[in-house]
């Protein structure tokens, strides 16, 4: 696996790994309605784009394709993490979440975690701060505010 800095090029495949992942991996713990706020077929890839080349953005290459991406603020927030379907389990969000953390060495993480992602966080020392309600296109789903000293 090769972990390497966002491109631009990577959005389209960036942005049917979010779609696929999230309806996939996310079904158990959240409804139908609520993957389909979360990440739509018509997410706006110029702003995801934008915040990528702002943000410290990772990439996670193997066997050819994208199989993870990642990005943090220079706040310390670890704004999106996510793996391809087809490579969880794997070490992706281990290595992409190691090489994010390192470049925020002097201070701490905080990450807004789904229901799903919750229990990797916690195996990597975050704690819940607090369970919080949000609206996406009018859906509410529920996450976890994390931190990690």
């Amino acid at each position: 696996m090769i972990i390497r800095e966002y491109n631009s090029k990577d959005i389209e495949e960036i942005a049917a790994l979010f779609y696929d992942t999230v309806h996939e991996i996310c079904s158990r713990d959240y409804t139908k309605g609520q993957l389909d706020a979360w990440a739509s077929m018509d997410m706006d890839r110029d702003a995801w784009d934008h915040s990528f080349l702002k943000h410290y953005t990772l990439v996670a290459v193997k066997d050819g394709m994208i199989s993870g991406f990642g990005d943090m603020d220079n706040t310390g927030y670890l704004d999106r993490l996510y793996v391809h379907k087809d490579y969880q389990g794997q070490g992706v969000a281990t290595a992409l979440c190691d090489r994010l953390e390192a470049g925020f060495p002097d201070g701490t993480v905080t990450t807004h975690a789904s229901i799903t992602a919750r229990p990797f966080f916690e195996s990597r020392g975050y704690r819940v701060l607090k369970e919080q309600q949000v609206e996406r296109k009018g859906v509410i789903l529920t996450n976890y505010v994390m931190k990690k000293d």
